[in-house]
């Protein structure tokens, strides 16, 4: 089931992302979408590259070259302790190709699952889109630079970019009108529906943060598995190169449509400060993830910060804290909070009794604290 030299998935025979933070292929096993689920063409767009003529995700460090940020999204991916349960239900909206809707409190991981399984998978870079309150359907499927565009028709016509001139020059495909694609993006929503040989990891942080009406906005394109760019329509039936949410990367859209041929691996996150109507939650697998217990905790740790006998009594010690705030005082803290601490704490701030209180008051102060 795996190549030579890989590491064997653990688990059940039907799972494909096993939660051991190894890196496998296993994803290539993945049965065929049910029929309700299927989308797109199946041969791909012509000229495209990969598995079936689809072209594949880009590798996962492409993108994480750039910042100490994102290489740290590595690192948390390999570290993260998935329980049987998350394992579970992961690979239900693995076979489904349904959403996956993870509740839980702040700090918990919600997030960090979905680049857990987008490296244990193989699935290229985690297409993020964090919600807030503005959010609308649009922003996460693309955006147009209208102006951009009339702005530099204009010039290339030589006038000015304003008036009737510069309209018709904009909406011409002619010599004085620059290529659409150079001011159309596909958001994350949209880049994750593209015609990927693997389905892509897509998440929508915070969705409880959103507009009533983004989760139903939502419904129509989860079940159709597609979308209609209104500008790149009305060109005609032809090819379209489009920037993409991968930046680096270019994808070409067909007659104005974005189709999947697989349904992306959709995690989206709520700190359950809302409820979402009911036929959104009956489209979702739900995950409700509790806070770890002193196991994983510590298990977190040592995958984060590494082992040593000289460690043991500060992380024993802050790990107990941590977990006795949380059940007796009903305390909120997060998972990165702990990390902060132990990673002070093992740099000297814990040898004396003032930089213990500073660990105590500031570094595990409670997030519902005033």
């Amino acid at each position: 089931m795996t190549t030579s030299g890989e590491a064997v998935p653990v688990g059940e025979d039907w799972w494909i992302y096993t939660g051991t933070g190894v890196p496998h292929t296993r994803i290539s096993e993945l049965p065929p979408a049910p029929a309700w689920r299927t989308f797109g063409d199946p041969s791909g767009p012509e000229g495209s590259a990969g598995p079936g003529g689809q072209p594949s995700p880009p590798p996962a460090q492409a993108s994480s070259d750039r910042t100490a940020r994102r290489l740290g999204r590595v690192q948390q991916a390999e570290a993260y302790q998935a329980d049987e349960k998350e394992v579970q239900l992961v690979n239900l909206a693995l076979h489904l190709r349904r959403p996956l809707l993870i509740s839980g409190k702040p700090g918990v991981g919600k997030s960090t699952l979905a680049y857990a399984v987008a490296h244990e998978l193989g699935l290229g870079p985690v297409l993020r889109w964090p919600i807030s309150s503005r959010s609308a359907l649009r922003d996460g499927l693309y955006a147009y630079d209208a102006i951009g565009r009339l702005h530099d028709a204009g010039i290339r016509g030589g006038g000015t970019p304003y008036g009737a001139a510069a309209g018709a020059a904009a909406s011409a495909e002619g010599p004085a009108s620059p290529a659409i694609g150079r001011y159309l993006r596909l958001g994350p929503l949209g880049t994750a529906l593209l015609p990927w040989s693997r389905p892509r990891v897509l998440l929508i942080d915070e969705i409880d943060k959103s507009d009533i009406d983004l989760p139903n906005d939502l419904l129509n394109v989860f079940e159709e598995g597609e979308f209609d760019i209104p500008e790149l329509s009305r060109l005609g039936p032809g090819d379209q190169e489009v920037m993409t949410a991968d930046r680096e990367r270019t994808a070409v859209v067909r007659g104005g449509t974005v189709r999947c041929a697989e349904f992306p691996l959709v995690v989206l996150t709520s700190n359950a400060e809302r409820e979402f109507p009911t036929a959104f939650l009956r489209r979702c697998v739900r995950l409700d993830i509790q806070p770890p217990d002193e196991k994983r905790l510590a298990a977190m740790v040592a995958a984060h910060l590494g082992g040593g006998v000289e460690t043991e009594t500060a992380r024993a010690a802050l790990i107990t804290e941590f977990l006795r705030r949380q059940r007796e005082q009903g305390a909120e803290l997060a998972n990165d909070q702990l990390l902060n601490a132990l990673l002070m704490a093992e740099r000297g701030l814990w040898n004396s009794e003032l930089g213990r209180g500073v660990i105590h008051e500031v570094l595990l102060r409670p997030l519902n604290e005033g």
